[in-house]
């Protein structure tokens, strides 16, 4: 046996068998520290000696290895449990991100009340507030404060940890971890890229104790680029990483699952942000679409479904097509990119004689929502057309494929589940491309089948779309 000093990078983990100023593979300051290491030498092929590291209970079989089978925590809020996979996990550390005012306090300090309110001990720890702006937030958004929420206003992150162990919190959540720092690592200021991670390395510690496991929740602040400030490790560290979106001055806020060991990535919820806290957003799509009869339909106006996650939601396109009197007609897609809006533009005037060349087109999306699938193409240009022929199109129709450069309707992902959405919700007609799905029918819902745009235009408004541009010079 002989013992061996090493030095181990608290970044990143490289090693070295020297101290170094700077870190060659993440390029960060004064992060080697010194390691004792006990080694057994033995005498490998050629006489050379060779150093082991292997340590009692540290190589085993992999049949032989114990499941952590781990339970959840559930909250009363249906969004946040859906987003993780079903609740907290109990030995888990989640990093919560979002603009300033995206509701992440808001949003957290509601969990941390509803987990306390089922008899766990939970520990709510800022930095960045006091524990009477605290309370005055908790008696704005919460009905009663439950006896078992404990809060710490303290940027010592040595104090929550022995406040967490003294309380045997099931849940610690931490706002906002770059707030935080360790007596060990001073004169290094919170926000350091070592102050982050040791304080995160630490909570880790504390969440996957085995014989207390704790879930633990990590607010982290955004930098510039909307991206969670500091060292990329942080995600790593963690085992769910959490992003919620949405423009403060408006009422739509959702959550996405960027990262998930216990569920999906990608994963969405969604919440509307009122005088009372954060409210789930159980059925989304009464919220990005318009109820309307028949009498009531106006032009301009498709609907489609889009996939946010895992679940299906009904979504409504609005076009507005006006007379431009300028060289360069204006194309504003605040619900898609422009160059989508531009080729999507040019199919409709190449394949369908639809001439827009002289005309501004803006295409929006009721509630704000992103069009980030292409699935909802053919319902962009079916709304375009209703607003250039001002004529409505039925509310129970809707729209369900991507269209090609040639003007071909395209088959998208999980069309079946789209289908059965608009089913469920009343709809009495969808149009989809030629071959999209297996399923021949589906109750309550005629499935009109087609290959073409023109196609769809004329089923729609009952009128040949005029000849291609090309063949009318």
């Amino acid at each position: 046996m002989k013992e061996k000093t090493v030095y181990i990078c608290k970044n990143c983990g490289s090693r070295s068998a020297k101290w170094m100023g700077v870190c060659p593979r993440c390029r960060q300051y004064n992060t080697f520290e010194a390691v004792q290491e006990t080694t057994q030498e033995s005498t490998g092929a050629g006489g050379r000696a060779v150093h082991s590291r292997l340590s009692d209970g540290l190589l085993q079989p992999l049949r032989s290895v114990e499941t952590n089978r781990s339970d959840r925590l559930l909250t009363g809020i249906g969004e946040f449990n859906r987003v993780l996979g079903g609740g907290l996990v109990r030995d888990s550390v989640t990093i919560l991100s979002s603009p300033p005012g995206g509701g992440k306090s808001t949003l957290t300090l509601a969990v941390a009340n509803d987990v306390a309110k089922q008899g766990y001990p939970v520990l709510y720890a800022s930095g960045e507030e006091s524990s009477s702006q605290i309370k005055a937030r908790a008696d704005r958004i919460l009905k009663e404060i439950s006896p078992n929420l404990w809060v710490i206003a303290d940027t010592s992150m040595d104090v929550v940890l022995q406040a967490a162990r003294q309380k045997e919190a099931a849940l610690v959540i931490v706002d906002s971890i770059q707030t935080f720092q360790l007596q060990a690592f001073l004169p290094s200021r919170a926000g350091n890229p070592t102050q982050t991670m040791e304080c995160a390395g630490e909570l880790t510690r504390l969440a996957k104790n085995s014989a207390h496991p704790v879930a633990v929740i990590l607010i982290g602040q955004m930098n510039k680029s909307d991206e969670l400030a500091g060292l990329r490790a942080l995600e790593h560290l963690a085992d769910t990483v959490l992003i919620m979106d949405g423009d403060s001055e408006e009422q739509f806020r959702s959550l996405t699952a960027t990262k998930n060991r216990f569920g999906s990535t990608g994963e969405m919820g969604f919440f509307t942000m009122t005088e009372r806290g954060l409210l789930s957003m159980d059925n989304p799509s009464e919220f990005f679409m318009t109820r309307r009869s028949e009498a009531e339909a106006v032009s301009g106006s498709a609907l489609t479904v889009v996939r946010e996650g895992s679940r299906p939601v009904i979504a409504e396109v609005e076009s507005l097509v006006s007379r431009s009197f300028t060289p360069y007609p204006s194309r504003i897609g605040e619900a898609l990119r422009r160059e989508q809006l531009n080729t999507l533009v040019s199919i409709l005037e190449q394949r369908c004689g639809v001439m827009l060349f002289d005309k501004n087109v803006v295409i929006k999306t009721t509630g704000g929502l992103k069009l980030k699938e292409q699935a909802s193409n053919l319902a962009v240009l079916m709304s375009i057309v209703s607003s250039v022929y001002e004529e409505p199109i039925s509310p129970s129709v809707a729209f369900l494929a991507d269209v090609g450069l040639t003007g071909e309707l395209k088959r998208v992902p999980n069309t079946e589940s789209r289908v059965r959405e608009l089913a469920r919700r009343g709809f009495q007609k969808v149009f989809v491309s030629k071959d999209s799905m297996k399923e021949e029918t589906v109750e309550g819902i005629s499935i009109i089948r087609l290959r073409y745009v023109s196609d769809v235009m004329e089923a729609i408004f009952e009128k040949r779309p005029k000849k291609r541009y090309k063949e009318s010079l």
